[in-house]
């Protein structure tokens, strides 16, 4: 028996019909985000989002003109991550 998974895509459908977007698509250079805090092992567990801005936006493979990982500065530290774009939940300002 063939089994095919399905592509169910990052789009939510709110009541009316239309499509709500993610945030990460608003994204470019220089602009300043809220970030999920995402714990490497060994860090403190003593945060649960942090801001930063953004200095690059890589694209995907699928779509080069879609974003999927950034190069973020964190604002309080000065520490450059790489962030999945699905840990972005804000915008605060752009550039």
């Amino acid at each position: 028996m063939l089994q095919v998974s399905v592509d169910h895509g990052i789009y939510r459908s709110p009541q009316d019909g239309k499509e709500e977007k993610p945030i990460f698509l608003a994204v470019v250079p220089g602009t300043t985000v809220i970030v999920r805090h995402d714990f490497q092992a060994g860090e403190r567990r003593d945060r649960d989002w942090w801001m930063g801005r953004v200095i690059h936006c890589g694209g995907g493979a699928r779509n080069p003109k879609i974003h999927n990982l950034f190069q973020i500065a964190d604002v309080d530290t000065g520490v450059i991550r790489w962030v999945n774009a699905d840990l972005v939940t804000h915008i605060i300002a752009r550039a």
